[in-house]
């Protein structure tokens, strides 16, 4: 049970270590909404070979929320777990990482099929990760959330802003 659940912490700072090393400046040839003056060098990051989603400042803003909204509704369902209330974990994920409507427009929005197949493939597993917090199964819960985070991982590690 120990190993499950460092399995899915670990799964969840490597989603996060990998969406932070995907920030980057926005591309000259990209329009802008607002000049700002070039990053510091070392702020600036090298091609890491994901695949940039060519979003616009406003849009990388509103993206950037919501990937923080994620990780913080993880933490809370991890907390939650931890705590045996499983019917408050899953609300938290139902509603805050199920596939509600506004999150499939999102991730259609993004212009690039596939992201928008993870990123319904991370939503509909939160929906199904809801269902099982229900069963009040610890084992299940935790592998449940590992599955989850698992698409987390997988969009990080092949796109960037």
């Amino acid at each position: 049970m120990r190993r499950v659940f460092t399995m899915v912490l670990l799964g969840g700072v490597m989603g996060l270590l990998a969406f932070c090393s995907g920030r980057s400046e926005q591309k000259a040839d990209q329009p802008s909404e607002t000049t700002q003056p070039p990053a510091p060098e070392h702020q600036k990051m090298a091609d890491d070979g994901r695949i940039s989603l060519g979003l616009n400042a406003r849009q990388k803003r509103h993206q950037l929320a919501n990937m923080r909204d994620h990780l913080k509704a993880v933490q809370e369902i991890t907390a939650l777990l931890a705590a045996d209330d499983y019917d408050a974990a899953a609300e938290v994920a139902r509603l805050r990482l199920g596939s509600t409507t506004e999150m499939r427009m999102m991730c259609a929005s993004m212009g690039d099929d596939n992201f928008e197949k993870l990123g319904a493939a991370f939503h509909e597993s939160a929906d199904r990760m809801s269902e099982i917090f229900k069963r009040r199964d610890k084992a299940q819960a935790l592998e449940a959330l590992a599955v989850t985070l698992n698409h987390c991982v997988r969009c990080h590690a092949a796109y960037r802003q």
